[in-house]
């Protein structure tokens, strides 16, 4: 098992990651951007996530762990925008949305562990 495979909030971010996959496959009639935009941004948190956990400096563990912060933050922003533009429910988007929310809490934990 890799180490970041025993966090916490991969596993969240992944299972988080399975749920936006799964909004963009059923939602094929978002412009084509802001469907490749919330992928990547998506996929950056747990990509970051597994990427830091596999540095040895305390400095570049943090630096992953920032811009898997800044990803979260990037895909509550596009849903805050979906939401507005009436391309999803505001009970998926306040589902999603406290998913992030609790993932961003982690992320800065773990942030200023590191400091």
């Amino acid at each position: 098992m890799f180490p970041f495979e025993k966090l916490v909030v991969y596993n969240k971010a992944f299972l988080l990651q399975g749920r936006v996959m799964d909004f963009l496959k059923n939602n094929k009639s978002l412009p084509v951007y802001l469907r490749n935009q919330y992928g990547r941004a998506s996929l950056s948190i747990m990509l970051n996530l597994a990427e830091g956990s596999g540095r040895s400096t305390n400095k570049d563990r943090k630096f992953f762990f920032v811009v898997a912060r800044g990803s979260v933050f990037e895909c509550a922003a596009i849903l805050d925008l979906l939401l507005a533009q009436k391309e999803v429910n505001p009970i998926f988007h306040n589902e999603i949305k406290t998913s992030y929310e609790e993932i961003s809490r982690m992320l800065f934990a773990m942030i200023k562990n590191l400091e």
